[in-house]
């Protein structure tokens, strides 16, 4: 069964940290890139970060840079996002999402979503 689960989410002050996590079962994990997005309040869906396959490339949204790193780790089929920093415009729903390209065609599996939530 193909699952992506997130977790880690929750409530923190402006400036603290927060590290989700996003394990994932039943699909070939390590071929699939992995994307964070985030969807704040009455917002469109946003990316956040990107990793590739490999795990060397990464990129992020300019409004988190320098405050964010997203990581995986294959042999536990996980992908993380550390969330330095936090402001208050940082509040969403954060999802992860796992996706390839095979024969030419999209393949894309999302998770449920975990609520992180900045207060001042």
């Amino acid at each position: 069964q193909v699952q992506l689960v997130e977790s880690g989410g929750g409530l923190v002050q402006t400036g603290g940290s927060l590290r989700l996590s996003c394990a994932a079962s039943g699909f070939a994990f390590s071929t699939y890139a992995v994307n964070w997005y985030r969807q704040p309040p009455g917002k469109e869906r946003e990316l956040v970060a990107s990793i590739g396959g490999t795990g060397a490339s990464t990129s992020y949204a300019e409004s988190v840079k320098g405050r964010f790193t997203i990581s995986r780790d294959d042999a536990k089929n996980a992908v993380y996002l550390q969330m330095n920093s936090l402001k208050p415009e940082d509040t969403a729903v954060y999802y992860c999402n796992a996706e390839r390209l095979w024969k030419f065609l999209p393949q894309a599996y999302w998770g449920q979503g975990t609520q992180v939530t900045v207060s001042s």
